[in-house]
């Protein structure tokens, strides 16, 4: 099981980097080529359904591209998160982690990602992991911008 772990620094308090983090709906607003909707209801405690809708920009909005499912499996304010990908594509969990660094917090940002397909998905992971990665780092770097005006 491919695993993919980066951090970011972000001049913020956990909370304000837990409240940024978990404000759902606003995701694509950091994360490159994503929406995200949260699914009977919020999605703020054990058991809350996400759908993330990933690639490239469609139209009203929207992406066409993979569609994400996901559910809360682990929450601790303002510490971690994890959510569990449950769609056909993208399967295993992701965790968000905050550590507190004096006046700043760290996020640590790790998927352990279950490949579909067999031996074809483990080839198609080593081409496709750059893109992954650099898609990461850079939704990271938009994250850290976020969290530091969001309101909290």
């Amino acid at each position: 099981m491919p695993e993919l772990t980066e951090t970011i620094e972000v001049l913020a308090p956990p909370e304000r980097v837990w409240a940024a983090l978990t404000d759902w709906t606003r995701q694509g607003e950091w994360m490159l080529l994503t929406d995200v909707e949260t699914v009977g209801g919020p999605a703020t405690g054990v058991g809350g359904r996400l759908a993330a809708r990933t690639g490239l920009p469609w139209r009203r909005g929207r992406h066409l591209g993979v569609l994400d499912t996901m559910v809360v499996t682990e929450w601790d304010p303002p510490r971690r998160v994890v959510i569990q990908h449950t769609g056909r594509i993208v399967r295993g969990p992701g965790i968000f982690e905050i550590e507190p660094r004096g006046e700043r917090s760290a996020l640590i940002w790790t998927e352990r990602l279950h490949l579909p397909f067999g031996l074809l998905g483990r080839l198609g992971w080593v081409l496709a992991k750059p893109v992954v990665v650099a898609g990461i780092r850079r939704s990271l770097l938009r994250f850290a911008a976020f969290a530091e005006s969001h309101p909290g």
